[in-house]
């Protein structure tokens, strides 16, 4: 025979438990969580004090990321292995969705350097020596020179390697981090034909066997705050590693340092750092 005395209206379950009325209505019409006592004058719901074990199984249900019909099924079937295997099933969920937090959280600590970076950087034209750690980037072999074209086909070639990405099953955040790469011979002898195009990517980036180690090094560098102005500024790069006897040693790239360039234009509005990794006979 039904105790009355531990009966608790649904409004006062709902505020013992942090919940809404509304919520324990749902269960009830679920199967979740049904009421000790309906009154059949006033259709009014009244819990056990009891029921609060089962409420709070629910809800730990729900914190380990269960839907409430995979809750529903465990609580009628009372199988236990069922709940590990919901649990194993959710476990994997969990990891692939750390590993794209992780990937996340990476790509706004580099927006967040590369707008501090920006904000540091000399004037446009400016050359320096810097040292640049090892960096590693996925690279795209387009069909088409880009330094015989403008900024329309580079929009272009840049949506080919977005969808390349796409394609690919790699994540999209990685996009922001664009560059292009003339091979070593070709920027000495100033012959600007390149196919070649990259983003920056880190040690989450899902396919290391697709990547490619740009190693750390001595850097010869000029800034550039126009897309139009690269070939001009790479050739003063030129200029200045001859003029000081560095060796070249490695391929000539063109970094995309920054984009946020955006309120007063609708185009792409790049910040650049051109760059070729040096070498100098030290002074005894």
């Amino acid at each position: 025979m039904m105790n009355k005395s531990t009966l608790i209206p649904i409004g006062e379950m709902a505020r013992l438990n942090r919940t809404s009325i509304v919520t324990l209505r749902l269960y009830d019409r679920l199967g979740l969580l049904r009421p000790a006592y309906v009154n059949e004058e006033s259709n009014y719901r009244y819990y056990d004090i009891k029921q609060n074990a089962r409420f709070d199984m629910i809800q730990y249900m729900k914190e380990l990321g269960m839907q409430l019909k995979e809750i529903k099924s465990i609580l009628d079937e009372e199988n236990l292995s069922k709940i590990v295997q919901i649990l194993k099933q959710k476990q994997e969920i969990t990891k692939q969705r750390i590993e794209e937090l992780v990937i996340q959280e990476e790509a706004i600590n580099r927006t967040i350097e590369g707008i501090s970076r920006y904000q540091k950087s000399p004037q446009s034209g400016t050359i320096t020596l810097e040292y640049i750690p090892k960096r590693s980037i996925y690279e795209m072999v387009t069909d088409i020179n880009f330094y015989n074209y403008g900024i329309d086909t580079y929009e272009y070639i840049l949506k080919k390697l977005k969808n390349d990405l796409i394609t690919n099953s790699l994540p999209e955040i990685y996009y922001c981090n664009a560059g292009t790469i003339l091979k070593k011979d070709n920027f000495i002898n100033q012959n600007f034909v390149s196919d070649r195009m990259f983003v920056f990517v880190d040690q989450h980036f899902p396919r290391p066997d697709k990547t490619t180690v740009i190693e750390n090094g001595m850097f010869a560098c000029i800034y550039s705050d126009s897309f139009d102005q690269e070939k001009k500024y790479a050739k003063k790069l030129f200029a200045y590693c001859q003029k000081n006897q560095y060796q070249i040693i490695g391929d000539y790239i063109c970094e995309v340092l920054n984009e946020f360039d955006v309120f007063s234009h609708e185009e792409r509005h790049m910040f650049l750092r051109l760059q070729v990794p040096v070498s100098f006979s030290k002074k005894a």
